[in-house]
């Protein structure tokens, strides 16, 4: 998921005899076409339009072709038990027998 911060804005690009209208990400794979025509007053006032409704700014000639580095994901075993609690083993499963009472308690404490 990519939230609408994490572009850079409305940008324009040039193709063959019309003008496109991008949502420019610094990854050139996760940018977004918006609008394609040929009419100038067209193209500025989508970009308007597209730039006020993303609240983002209007980019001229975007042309990203490198990519951005790659994202750090989050700590996908961050939410499991910490490595020494999967080692313990439970007081549950432990033997009776071989539990150590002082011999002058007694055992209906």
């Amino acid at each position: 998921m990519v939230r609408v911060t994490d572009f850079l804005g409305v940008a324009l690009r040039g193709i063959d005899d019309a003008q496109m209208l991008v949502l420019a990400h610094r990854d050139p794979s996760l940018t977004i076409p918006l609008c394609v025509s040929s009419d100038r007053d067209e193209i500025a006032a989508a970009w308007r339009m597209w730039s006020d409704i993303f609240a983002l700014p209007q980019l001229p000639e975007h042309d990203a072709r490198e990519p951005a580095p790659r994202r750090r994901r989050h700590n996908a075993i961050r939410a499991r038990r910490p490595k020494f609690l999967v080692r313990r083993r439970r007081g549950d499963l432990l033997n009776p027998a071989m539990i150590h009472r002082a011999p002058w308690r007694s055992s209906q404490d």
